[in-house]
């Protein structure tokens, strides 16, 4: 009997779901196909086949929830009269009813774990950090075969229900090499990294901030603002590049929001870290700043510091020990999440027979 398909759907916010569930797809001994809208990601290298499914957005903005008083309540986002929100979730059934899934991966949506349910299909459902204990979140907990969560057990709401802990699977941070396989030779630069998912850095905070601590290198990753105004010598500039990882391993500590793929590296590299989370749906990167913050591995920062704080909090965060957030990484996370999967999925299909 020929094994049953995976699908694995992900979510347009940011890119670490996309990413990922491309590792996933690689590690996964069994067919898989990548399920959510991809417009605006290079699919080229993707392992598995792609369903590519209508934007469900209505309007500019976009949060997850529809704001409607009269949604149900087990619900975020159901908007009424959305004709891309139709076809999109036709497309999703026409795929399900033809490929029969042994398993449906979700990361994430409770629209789409409670779509699958409903169309009688075993979901396991991934669980990101922060406060996610309102009713739409139980509902999907609920209704998911198993949880999966990309952060250790250290990391989750002091608010979840046991119950839910008890469902899920602690993979683990996702990173790509823990911090005793890489090879470090610290410059002592200060590296401000911004992920895809946020707004980006401020050229006249990044400016002040590198004046205020002027004998230090400054590096910044991703999108800034503000062009054409002057910068300190010391302060540089790349924009998007394609391995991070490099310029980790050269800074002396590491400043950025609290989302998966910045503590996952900072992690993996044992760099000393100050992390200022970017507003989230859930809370989700407050939740894991102050996790962080409360075990000793990274200093919070509800806010961009003004110039005259930034010497006192460099001093402060060259006081943590590096082991602490590099004990939060370890190996293998893809291989036991692909492992996971497959057993999962090697059950349910033995079920149903």
């Amino acid at each position: 009997m020929s094994r049953r398909p995976v699908g694995y759907y992900v979510h347009h916010q940011g890119a670490g779901h996309w990413q990922r569930a491309c590792l996933i797809a690689r590690a996964l001994d069994r067919p898989m196909t990548l399920i959510g809208t991809f417009s605006d990601l290079d699919t080229a290298t993707a392992t598995g086949s792609l369903l590519d499914l209508p934007d469900d957005r209505v309007g500019r903005e976009f949060d997850g929830r529809d704001g409607s008083a009269e949604r149900p309540h087990g619900l975020h986002y159901a908007p009424v009269g959305a004709d891309n929100v139709r076809a999109r979730m036709g497309r999703l059934a026409a795929w399900i009813a033809s490929a029969d899934p042994a398993l449906v991966v979700v990361d994430v949506s409770v629209e789409i774990a409670l779509f699958a349910r409903l169309m009688s299909v075993p979901t396991l459902v991934v669980r990101l950090a922060g406060t996610r204990t309102d009713t739409p979140h139980l509902e999907a907990f609920r209704s998911a075969e198993r949880l999966l969560a990309f952060f250790p057990p250290e990391l989750d709401s002091a608010e979840m229900p046991e119950w839910v802990r008890a469902k899920t699977f602690y993979a683990g941070l996702l990173s790509d090499e823990p911090a005793s396989n890489r090879v470090t030779d610290a410059d002592g630069s200060i590296l401000v990294i911004y992920g895809r998912g946020g707004t980006g850095g401020r050229r006249a905070d990044l400016a002040a901030a590198a004046t205020a601590v002027p004998d230090r290198h400054w590096h910044v990753l991703g999108p800034v603002d503000g062009a054409g105004l002057p910068m300190p010598a010391n302060l540089h500039l790349h924009g998007w590049v394609a391995d991070p990882a490099t310029y980790i391993a050269r800074a002396d500590l590491v400043v950025g929001g609290g989302g998966d793929g910045v503590v996952s590296a900072v992690s993996a590299a044992g760099k000393r870290f100050i992390c200022l989370p970017e507003p989230r749906a859930f809370d989700e990167q407050i939740e894991k700043s102050r996790a962080l913050a409360a075990m000793g591995a990274a200093l919070h920062c509800a806010f961009w510091p003004e110039p005259a704080a930034w010497p006192e909090i460099i001093a402060a965060a060259e006081r943590l020990d590096p082991r602490v957030i590099g004990g939060l990484s370890r190996p293998g996370v893809i291989d036991r999440t692909g492992a996971f999967i497959g057993d999962l999925a090697d059950r349910l299909d033995a079920r149903r027979r």
